[in-house]
Order: structure tokens, then sequence, then C-alpha cells
């Protein structure tokens, strides 16, 4: 029973009304935060640090306020004007509407300027498949976002993530496209005093292995961090030893973090809830072809991602199109062929 809830907790499966997870094992000085907690402490903390720190978005102080086209280049103007907006969409399948204020305003002026205009913005809200809001509010951007130079890309998967990686981003100089998942917001992780000290950041662009592992590498970000852990707790009991990379972020990519990996366990799984075409998976299996670590695999590179297709609307269709334990499972022994 305990097992099964801790992977309910872990994937975020019906997050918001799971109970905390006891474990008397565990470290005393841990404290059991939310992910929506840890980024409310993240973004009032740096309010208060820094008074050039501001929010703006759809919906913030005010309800019916969804304008995502004004709210985006308002905050681009005030990043240029020395100012450090954060932008939050309600969704970011509502970016699109806003995606040349991105992309052509936000990301290319720094080096259209010659270094002389930088623009500290962060991009942030729930980004990928939620529940039951079908095709047109289920898409992971996070590899529409990392495509783009001058962009820097990051998903968070718990609290400690989600709290480190915010701060960092409110504090760069460049834009940051902060991707969240709704399904997460309220899901409860240990995060210990150093984690929840005012001066904890996590560096962007550093993944983070969650699972030590001898015999096959999960790679992975967002909520299929879970998905790959608890995928990683059934097989270890069939004798398979997993790593879990959590990559944290998108671009740039630790491409050092999963070479190391892959160099140690041979085989190499990438699992992501976005389309698999010019996906984050497709994007890892190119640079480790690319690199020194293609000579050291043992077997072709596996990916686990969403279905090719638009997010149906019928749950059970909906849970198909979007990566389970169970396809973990299946992609890690068919790798290893066994």
């Amino acid at each position: 029973m305990a097992t099964s809830l801790k992977c309910l907790l872990r994937s975020g499966k019906e997050a918001a009304a799971a109970p905390a997870v006891g474990d008397a094992n565990r470290d005393l000085a841990a404290i059991q935060v939310t992910v929506r907690d840890a980024l409310n402490q993240a973004l009032d903390e740096e309010l208060e640090r820094d008074e050039r720190v501001f929010l703006l978005g759809e919906e913030v102080a005010q309800y019916d306020g969804a304008y995502k086209m004004g709210f985006t280049g308002i905050a681009v103007g005030a990043a240029m004007a020395g100012l450090r907006p954060i932008c939050e969409f309600m969704t970011f399948n509502f970016s699109m509407q806003a995606i040349d204020q991105v992309i052509n305003s936000a990301a290319k002026t720094y080096y259209m300027s010659a270094g002389q205009q930088p623009v500290p913005i962060v991009f942030r809200g729930p980004n990928g498949a939620s529940a039951g809001v079908a095709a047109q509010h289920s898409q992971c951007f996070a590899a529409w976002y990392a495509h783009c130079p001058g962009l820097k890309v990051v998903s968070p998967w718990n609290a400690e993530d989600a709290r480190g990686l915010l701060k960092t981003a409110i504090r760069d100089d460049n834009p940051v496209v902060f991707l969240e998942n709704e399904l997460m917001y309220g899901v409860p992780f240990e995060m210990s005093e150093e984690s929840l000290s005012k001066d904890f950041t996590i560096p962007i662009g550093k993944a983070k292995i969650e699972r030590q592992g001898a015999h096959i590498t999960l790679v992975s970000h967002s909520r299929m961090v879970g998905h790959c852990l608890d995928a990683a707790a059934v097989l270890a009991k069939e004798g398979i030893d997993c790593e879990v990379i959590n990559l944290r972020t998108i671009r740039p990519l630790d491409v050092e973090c999963i070479e190391g990996s892959v160099m140690k366990t041979n085989h190499l799984v990438t699992v992501e809830g976005g389309w698999p075409q010019f996906g984050v998976g497709a994007e890892i299996c190119a640079r480790v072809m690319e690199g020194s670590a293609f000579n050291y695999l043992d077997a072709p590179v596996t990916r686990v991602t969403g279905v090719d297709i638009p997010m149906p609307y019928a749950k059970i269709l909906e849970d198909n199109s979007v990566p389970q334990i169970k396809d973990i499972i299946f992609s890690v022994k068919k790798t290893l062929g066994v």
C-alpha cells in the first residue's frame, strides 16, 4: 500500500487529493513541501530580494485577464528597460499566441544588439499534458522552445527543482522559458533545510542523477522523471539496475552527464511526454551518436514518447497517448534483450 501510494505521488496522479507519505527512515530535518508552495516561496523571496522583479500575466492579481500577446510584449519591453519581469501563462499552450514576442523579441535581441541589450525575463506556466483538456491544451513545448538559440529552457520535476531553478532563472540575464507541470503542483516532496534557504539555487544546464544504476540509463524531465523512478523500482525486483537522470534543463542540455552515465551502463532509454518527431529524446539520441559515448552502447537507444497524434479527450484514449510506467518497463527490457 505504501509503495503504491509513493508511486502515485511521484508521478503526480491525483496529486491534489493524495496525502503526504510518511517514512520512518527519512531525514528528520527534511520538510514536506508541494511543488506549488516551492514555486511560491521562490517568487516571494526573489520579489523581496530585488526591487526590479515583478509579476504579470494572465489572471495575475485580477480574474479574467487573459491577454497573452499584450502581457508578453509588456514584459519584454520592461526587461529591455532594466526590470526583471516574470511573465506567467495560464498554460504554455496559450504562449502560441505570443510566440513572436518570445522568439523574435526576447530570444534574439541580445544577439542582434551585439550584447548591449540583455532581456532578463522568465516565461513560466504549466506545460505538457494535464487531464481532460484535449488536443489544444495538452502539448509539451520543451522541444519547441529548446530549438531556438537565445532562450534557456528549464523543466523542473520536484519541489527542490522548482524552487532552486526558478530563483536561478529570475536572476539570469537571459530569457528563460520555465516549463512546469500542472499535475505536479499539489505533489509533496521532502526538502532539506539547505534547499529551503533563501540562498539556495540550482544552476541552469546541470542534470541530476536521481538514482544510481549499472545496467541501463533512463533520461527524462518533468513529470516523467517520477515515472522513470517508479519503473526502476519495479525493475529492481527483477534484478535490473536502472540509473535515472533528471535533466532539469532542456537548453542548454547537460550532455556530459548523459554521456558519463551511458559509458557506465552501455544502454540508454529516453522518456518524455511530448511527441516523438524532433523531440527532446531525438536530440539526445543525436548527441550520443555524435559524441564519445556512442562506442560504449551495446544496443540502439530507445525512445519512450507521447503518441504522434493530437491529444484525445476520452480518458482511456488520453491514458494511452502519454507514456505510462509499463511502457518504460517494456522499453528497458527490449533494450536489454530480456
